[in-house]
């Protein structure tokens, strides 16, 4: 399965090269990240997300939802509340937790950016009642699946493999806008405490097709401040291989500790980080959750690593190294719970702080719920057995009356 990934990748990428060229950080809004779970563990949560969030993070792993149908929200805002950026999933198992299918829907949006095209008249005067406000907004829209396969090894526990179908919509004002379609594929291994995890983004290199609309006092207005007037165009995602792994601790009955490492393979030219080329990048995550009986989560995590300019060097001669710090906690009680991430976007002379806060809720079956309840209490007869229950309906069997030896009191009356 790894090998063939490998292959459609190769041959996806070779053969998009031959057309156009990949735009660097195209569509980079997906790469954000997804749960306050996922953003307190340096988003290193391909191999151990087992929620609604796993559409987005790592589709074979729906299959980790079990009986129970999840859903996820999340909001957060960057640079001090200029870009917000919103998420929401769902999760539901069928054919008996055999497959799994879910939904993911993300927003990152600018909005209300002034609009200067007008501000400045033909006689040169500036007039601020011609300033006008429009939002940059990104939108995708991901349909997932997920299946169990069968296997034969008692080593492992498990082998799932999953997709996405994505759509991606931007706009920008009335000025333009795109649409755009990709593919994901992945594939996750389960033995005992371990977890291995492949995912392919953008597998089918994911493009937009950008259309472009001006009116002809705002392609005059272009002119005139000599910016080029855009015409259509098409940009391309390169593909992206991530690998992960987590392993989980039993420090006692009470405290469980979760450790999980992924790399991100990115293949669209020389980026800032750890291993820099023009052929393959290689960015890693990593994070920890410490748990506390299954109810209370700290969390950290540290990621994107990127060389850059000392700020005490007035020369801009020395460089060092910075990364992005996550810290974060989570409440659970019984089927919700609650998530916080506390993240610094900058290094740490220049901090921009971000909080983002997440809600997730599992749904139990009817089915599920009888099992755990006890029926005879539940349907007030205790002294009547349940023989058995059978496509959610409750066949009882009716009392047998036992004969008895004793005799009943009667009256005789002799005259």
């Amino acid at each position: 399965m790894i090998r063939r990934l490998l292959i459609l990748i190769v041959f996806f990428q070779s053969h998009q090269l031959v057309f156009s060229q990949f735009r660097k950080y195209s569509n980079e809004f997906m790469n954000i990240g997804a749960g306050a779970r996922a953003m307190a563990m340096g988003n290193a949560q391909i191999a151990s997300v087992d929620d609604a969030t796993a559409g987005y993070w790592n589709p074979s792993n729906l299959i980790l939802i079990g009986e129970k149908s999840s859903a996820m929200l999340m909001h957060a805002e960057y640079f001090s509340g200029i870009a917000k950026y919103d998420y929401g999933s769902i999760a539901v198992p069928v054919q008996g937790n055999k497959r799994a299918v879910g939904f993911s829907f993300l927003r990152f949006a600018v909005d209300d950016i002034p609009n200067t095209l007008y501000l400045v008249q033909p006689d040169g005067s500036i007039n601020y009642n011609n300033i006008q406000s429009f939002s940059s907004a990104d939108y995708a829209f991901l349909f997932s699946y997920a299946q169990h396969l069968k296997t034969k090894s008692k080593k492992l526990s498990g082998i799932s493999i999953g997709s996405n179908a994505k759509i991606i919509y931007r706009k920008v004002g009335s000025f333009a806008k795109s649409f755009g379609f990709g593919l994901d594929a992945s594939v996750s291994m389960h033995r005992k405490k371990w977890n291995l995890a492949l995912m392919a983004k953008d597998i089918s290199t994911t493009f937009n097709a950008w259309s472009f609309s001006f009116s002809e006092q705002e392609k005059a207005a272009l002119y005139l401040t000599n910016n080029n007037i855009p015409v259509k165009s098409t940009e391309l995602t390169a593909p992206r291989l991530i690998f992960g792994g987590a392993r989980q601790f039993k420090i006692n009955k009470s405290i469980e500790l979760k450790t999980e490492g992924s790399f991100d393979f990115i293949f669209d030219g020389k980026r800032n980080s750890i291993i820099s080329s023009n052929a393959l990048n290689v960015d890693p995550h990593f994070g920890v959750e410490a748990g506390i009986k299954k109810t209370f989560f700290v969390r950290a995590g540290i990621s994107n690593f990127q060389k850059v300019l000392a700020d005490a060097d007035v020369l801009n001669q020395q460089t060092k190294w910075i990364s992005q710090p996550s810290l974060g906690a989570g409440f659970n009680l019984k089927n919700t719970t609650i998530d916080y991430a506390f993240t610094n976007l900058a290094n740490q002379e220049n901090p921009l702080y971000t909080h983002v806060f997440s809600l997730k809720v599992n749904f139990v079956s009817k089915m599920n719920l009888l099992k755990k309840l006890n029926i005879n209490t539940l349907l007030g007869t205790p002294k009547t057995p349940v023989k058995n229950v059978k496509n959610k309906k409750v066949i009882i069997k009716p009392e047998e009356k036992k004969p008895t030896n004793k005799t009943s009191p009667y009256l005789r009356l002799h005259f």
